[in-house]
C-alpha cells in the first residue's frame, strides 16, 4: 500500500506511518449548505487498522522526551495560528458553519495544542508518606505518569478541529501515539492538522489517520490488544456499544446531552436572554451543550420571551462563508428531516411554535417552542439542532426535577443573582458542569469537561485528558541499602 497518483485538485491522503497514502475506493465531502465538492478521502478498512495501530505501538519503542512532545505542541499551534484563514474557509466549507464560528473554533485549537504543551513539560508524579507507617521507615516513596499506550480516538463532526485537538494534543502529551478515526463527514479538517504535526516534526507512527467501513476500523480498535485506551465523542448508542465491547481497554466517553438552563425570578433577565440566544443556535445547535430546554420561573416567563425572542429573531441565517451569517445548515438532509420531524411531533403533542421551524434558503430557522413538557423528544433527548424549548415552573425544586428528567448529564446552568439558589443547583443539578450566570454552551478549553449518566465517563481538557491517558506507578526505594 503507497501513495497512488493521478490525483484530483480535491483529494486528499491518509496518514499511517509517515506515509500519506491513498486507496482504489474514494469518498467524497459535500458542503452542507451548497452540495459543491469539498474534497474527496480514501477508504481503508482492517489491514490499514492493523497497521496503524502497528505504526504506533512501534513508535513508542522510541519514546519522545517531554520537551520534545512539547515542541512539536507548540510548533502545531503556530503553524494553525499563520495559517488560520485557510483552515477556517476549509472547515466552513466541510461542515457548514459559519465563517466567523470556524476562526474562533481554529482559535481554540491552537489554544488546545498550547496547553496540552505545558501539560507534557510539567507532567509528573507525587511523593508518597511512606514513613507515615511503622513499616516505612527509611524508605522513599513517589509515584510517576507513565502513558497509557496507544490511543485510538474517534471523533465527531460538529467541531472537526478542536475536537479533534482534544484527543491528539492531550495524548501526544501524555506519550501515546494516536491511531485516529475522523467523522467521514468532515474530516478534512483532521488531515490538515495531521499535516500540520508532521511540519512541526512529529516522528512516523505517532499518529495514524484512518478513514473507511466503520465496522472493519472499529472491530480492529476494539480488538487489538496493543490498543489500551479507546477515547470517543459521538452518539450515547455508538459510545456505550464500545465500552460494553472493550471491557479491559479504559475507555472515556463524551456523548452528549439535552442541555437545560434555568432562569430564576431573580434573574438578570436581559443577560439571560443575551446569553442563551447567542449560544444556543451557534453552529445551527449542533454542539454537546447547544441550550435545548429553558425553564422560567413564572413570575419573569413573559419578561424574558419579550426580551428573548426578538434577539432570536434577530439572528441571520444563511450562506456560512458570509461574515454575518449567524445560523448555517445542519449537517445533511437526514438530519433536517429529522429535526423537522420532532418540531411537528412537539407541536402535535401540545407544544407551541413561538417562532421559526421554517426553512430560509435550505436552512432551519432558530426555532423556539413554548410548553414543552418532560417527556416529548425535544426535552428527553438530543435534538442537535437549532431548536429550544420553553417552560414556566413555580418553585426551584420543580427546576431542577425538570433539568434532571433525562438520561444525560453533561452541563446545565441557572441564571439567578441568589448565592443560596446558585450552590444549591451545583449541589442538585445531576449534570458534569453547572455553570451559574453563563449559558451552560460556555466552555474554555483547559477546564474539566465531562458528564454523569448517560453522557459518558471520563474527562477532557488537557490536565484532565492526560490523566486519562496515563497511569500511575508507584516507586519505593530503601534509603538504607
Amino acid at each position: 500500500m503507497g501513495s497512488v497518483g493521478g490525483l484530483e485538485a480535491t483529494d486528499k491522503l491518509l496518514l499511517i506511518d509517515g506515509e500519506w497514502i491513498g486507496s482504489d475506493s474514494w469518498q467524497e465531502v459535500r458542503s452542507p449548505f451548497s452540495g459543491e465538492l469539498v474534497g474527496r478521502v480514501p477508504q481503508l478498512g482492517s489491514e490499514a487498522t492493523k497497521r496503524a495501530v502497528r505504526a504506533a505501538e512501534a513508535a513508542m519503542q522510541d519514546p519522545l522526551p517531554a520537551w520534545r512532545r512539547a515542541e512539536i505542541l507548540e510548533g502545531t499551534a503556530a503553524l494553525i495560528d499563520e495559517r488560520l484563514e485557510e483552515l477556517a474557509v476549509q472547515l466552513m466549507r466541510e461542515t457548514g458553519k459559519p465563517i466567523k464560528a470556524a476562526r474562533v473554533e481554529l482559535q481554540r485549537a491552537a489554544f488546545t495544542y498550547r496547553i496540552s504543551a505545558g501539560q507534557a513539560r510539567t507532567l509528573t508524579g507525587e511523593a508518597v508518606a511512606i514513613d507515615a507507617a511503622p513499616l516505612g521507615g527509611g524508605k522513599l516513596g513517589y509515584t510517576v505518569r507513565r502513558p497509557i499506550g496507544v490511543v485510538a480516538a474517534i471523533t465527531p463532526f460538529n467541531f472537526p478541529a478542536n475536537l479533534v485537538s482534544h484527543k491528539i494534543a492531550p495524548a501526544l502529551a501524555a506519550g501515546c501515539a494516536v491511531v485516529l478515526k475522523p467523522a467521514p463527514q468532515t474530516p478534512l479538517s483532521a488531515l490538515a492538522l495531521a499535516a500540520l504535526e508532521v511540519e512541526a516534526g512529529l516522528p512516523p507512527g505517532w499518529l495514524n489517520l484512518v478513514l473507511g467501513p466503520e465496522a472493519e476500523i472499529g472491530d480492529v480498535l476494539l480488538e487489538d490488544p496493543s490498543v489500551a485506551m479507546i477515547t470517543f465523542t459521538g452518539s450515547a448508542a455508538v459510545g456505550w456499544m464500545l465500552r460494553d465491547r472493550a471491557p479491559r481497554k479504559h475507555v472515556a466517553l463524551e456523548l452528549g446531552n439535552a442541555t437545560p438552563v434555568i432562569v430564576d425570578a431573580d434573574a438578570d433577565l436581559e443577560l439571560a436572554a443575551e446569553r442563551i440566544a447567542r449560544t444556543a443556535f451557534a453552529f445551527a445547535g449542533q454542539a454537546c451543550t447547544s441550550v435545548q430546554r429553558i425553564y422560567v420561573h413564572r413570575d419573569v416567563h413573559d419578561a424574558f420571551l419579550a426580551d428573548f425572542l426578538p434577539r432570536v429573531e434577530a439572528l441571520r441565517v444563511g450562506d456560512p462563508a458570509q461574515e454575518g451569517t449567524d445560523v448555517g445548515p445542519v449537517i445533511d438532509e437526514q438530519a433536517l428531516a429529522r429535526i423537522r420531524a420532532w418540531i411537528a411531533e412537539a407541536v402535535g403533542e401540545g407544544a407551541r411554535l413561538l417562532t421559526g421551524g421554517e426553512l430560509e434558503n435550505g436552512v432551519l430557522r432558530p426555532t423556539v417552542l413554548a410548553e414543552i413538557t418532560p417527556r416529548m423528544r425535544v426535552a428527553c433527548e438530543e435534538v442537535f439542532g437549532p431548536l429550544v424549548g420553553i417552560a414556566r415552573f413555580d418553585h426551584l425544586d420543580e427546576a431542577f426535577a425538570a433539568c434532571n428528567a433525562t438520561e444525560f448529564g453533561l452541563q446545565a446552568g441557572i441564571f439567578t443573582k441568589s448565592l443560596r439558589n446558585a450552590l444549591e443547583a451545583a449541589e442538585r443539578l445531576e449534570f458534569g458542569g453547572v455553570i451559574v450566570n453563563e449559558s451552560p454552551s460556555w466552555r474554555v478549553d483547559q477546564m474539566p469537561y465531562g458528564g454523569e449518566k448517560a453522557s459518558g465517563t471520563g474527562k477532557e481538557g488537557p490536565a484532565s485528558a492526560v490523566r486519562e491517558m496515563t497511569v500511575e506507578r508507584l516507586v519505593v526505594i530503601d534509603a538504607a541499602v
